[in-house]
């Protein structure tokens, strides 16, 4: 199973660039609008262990800012909850996501604001739970290969659960910890092909090892995507 991530594509005219500029400032106003109305609701649904009370509402507001947008809610990293509103590596709504980050709240004691999923401190501690069962993550398997002329990586994902899943399950747990230890932007950025194998590949490595070397690729070019 192949899939490839997004590349960016080429810009589009400068008159456009600037319309979609004022638009998407406008609805980032109105999503922080209305997420002002909604804060005391959210707080108090993960307050009571029910965040999916408001993900209508949410998904709502996240709608109107861009319909291409995905959401969630997260652990912070330096608040208790963040909020996550991302583009999946999409250069068209990049100007909506780039918009709602900049009109974000500051100082915000509850929750962080990401315009895309960061990456896991230490991503073998993560246990996804998925068709019914646990899969540590720490048992995943990479093989990675570096593409030094296009910059990018490669790589071939094993998990030992992988021959008693459905291919759906299967996929997902191809991406999940691709994810979860570079973070959706890194990926994005950094990831060619990724298939899925179904025995471990000489010369396979952690997920841990795996993050330092595609943070190695581009470094230069990139000083703040250790995320």
């Amino acid at each position: 199973m192949l899939r490839f991530f997004r590349r960016r594509t080429a810009q589009d005219a400068p008159h456009e660039v600037d319309d979609v500029a004022a638009d998407a400032r406008a609805k980032a106003a109105e999503f922080w609008r209305r997420w002002d109305e909604l804060l005391p609701r959210v707080a108090a649904a993960l307050g009571e262990g029910a965040p999916q009370q408001l993900d209508a509402e949410l998904a709502a507001a996240v709608t109107a800012l861009h319909p291409d947008l995905a959401f969630s809610l997260e652990q912070g990293g330096r608040t208790p909850y963040a909020l996550v509103v991302s583009g999946q590596a999409d250069p068209r709504v990049r100007p909506y996501t780039d918009a709602w980050l900049a009109a974000a709240p500051t100082g915000d004691a509850l929750f962080e604001y990401h315009d895309a999923v960061p990456p896991v401190p230490d991503p073998t501690q993560v246990v996804v739970n998925l068709a019914g069962e646990r899969w540590p993550l720490a048992d995943v398997r990479v093989f990675a290969q570096v593409d030094e002329a296009e910059g990018v990586v490669d790589v071939a994902v094993y998990h030992p659960g992988f021959a008693a899943v459905e291919p759906a399950a299967r996929s997902a747990l191809t991406f999940l910890p691709l994810d979860a230890a570079l973070g959706e932007r890194l990926a994005a950025d950094r990831l060619g092909r990724v298939e899925t194998a179904e025995r471990e590949p000489q010369g396979a490595i952690g997920l841990l090892e795996f993050r330092e070397l595609v943070r190695g690729v581009g470094a230069a070019d990139r000083p703040d995507d250790a995320g």
